[in-house]
Order: structure tokens, then sequence, then C-alpha cells
């Protein structure tokens, strides 16, 4: 038996090697426990009830903590601050077109969902690639 679970360990490992989503990497260890095992019992039920109990607890345990330490950290940008303030637009925006608008000393492209005329004050929403997303200000 020791054979087929050195295959499984191999084959799951080529398996964690293609996807970089920790996809196996528990299986692979409890797979090393129930190949140690095989040497010492000789019930093909047994090691393979330690090979998926020990996996999904493994799995279970260390995941989340696993997840938490490789998500990966936003880097904010000083674009960010622009989102929220006023701008006055100086090439008119439509929905099918970009225009422009002044914002925080700056010319920025910009999009709407609404039509825009060169003069009116616009409040910044959100960033959509190097394109700011505005809409009508109140004033």
């Amino acid at each position: 038996m020791w054979v087929l679970w050195l295959c499984v360990v191999i084959l799951l490992t080529i398996l964690e090697v293609i996807t970089i989503n920790l996809v196996s990497i528990w299986f692979i260890a409890s797979s090393l426990v129930s190949l140690f095992l095989s040497f010492i019992v000789d019930s093909f039920y047994i090691e393979f009830a330690v090979f998926v109990i020990l996996g999904i607890v493994l799995m279970l345990i260390t995941r989340p903590i696993l997840l938490k330490k490789m998500k990966s950290k936003s880097v904010k940008t000083n674009i960010d601050r622009v989102i929220g303030m006023e701008g006055i637009v100086t090439e008119e925006i439509t929905k099918l077109k970009i225009g422009a608008v002044k914002v925080d000393g700056k010319t920025w492209s910009a999009i709407s969902t609404s039509k825009i005329e060169v003069g009116s004050h616009v409040i910044v929403e959100a960033i959509e690639g190097v394109k700011l997303v505005v809409r009508k200000g109140d004033v």
C-alpha cells in the first residue's frame, strides 16, 4: 500500500505546484502520514480514514491563518485623496464622451452618467483606471 500513498503524495504535490491557491497542501501532509502509517497498519480503510480526516482537520485549522498571512495588501496612493473633492468641468462630459475636470489644481479625464457642461461644479465619486467618475455638484 505504501506505493499507492507515495503516488498520492507525488500527484497532490504536482497539483499544488500547478495551482498557487493552496488547494491540496493539507492532503499532501495527510497522505504523508498515511504513507508512514502503511508501514505499521495493514488496513487500507484505517489509512484512508486518517488521510481524509487529518486532511480536513488541517485545512480547517490552518487555512484561515495562511490566507490571512498571504493576503496581498492593496497599496494606497495619493490619488485616492481626490475622491470626494469638488472640481470644475473644463471640457463637456456626456455619457458617450470623455471630458475633462480640474480637481486639486490638476486636469483629469472624467466620465459621468449624465451630461455636464463646461464650468459646472462636480464631485469626484470614484476612479476608474486613469479617469475620474464624477457627478454634478450641488453648487
